[in-house]
């Protein structure tokens, strides 16, 4: 079965920008979206069977925060192995700190240019691809 990708961020242009540098630097990888918390659980539900390797959560989501869907996530059974990665433009400690208390696998400010972007795409796809996701930490970019 392919691997996949859920990214959970309600910026249109985020989510886009994510979507390219899948299409660009991991084609291999599957590659769904969500615009907030709630739709990323609906997928979820949907989808028991085929759940993602991996989420990309943003911290600020209307309707579910990107904090209480770490927290449902990380509280029910059949989601609770998915590793997620904080997606944010905070950089904040206070924020790092909450990620790791809540059970993310990493914490990671969204890149400031593309070329960042694609280079955080292409190490995470290494880690999915070869199942290393454990040794993704918070300080590569």
């Amino acid at each position: 079965m392919n691997k996949y990708i859920l990214l959970v961020d309600d910026d249109n242009d985020d989510r886009e920008l994510f979507r390219e540098a899948i299409s660009t630097s991991a084609s291999e990888l599957n590659f769904r979206e969500a615009e907030d918390g709630a739709e990323a659980f609906r997928i979820l539900q949907t989808a028991k069977n085929n759940l993602p390797d991996l989420i990309f959560l943003d911290i600020n989501l209307p309707i579910i925060s990107g904090w209480e869907c770490l927290t449902k996530l990380k509280s029910d059974a059949d989601f609770k192995n998915i590793p997620v990665i904080i997606y944010s433009t905070s950089s904040h400690d206070r924020d790092r700190k909450i990620a790791a208390d809540l059970g993310a696998l990493s914490f990671v400010t969204k890149p400031h240019t593309y070329t960042d972007l694609l280079k955080l795409i292409k190490k995470v796809n290494m880690h999915v691809q070869n199942n290393t996701l454990n040794q993704f930490t918070n300080s590569e970019k």
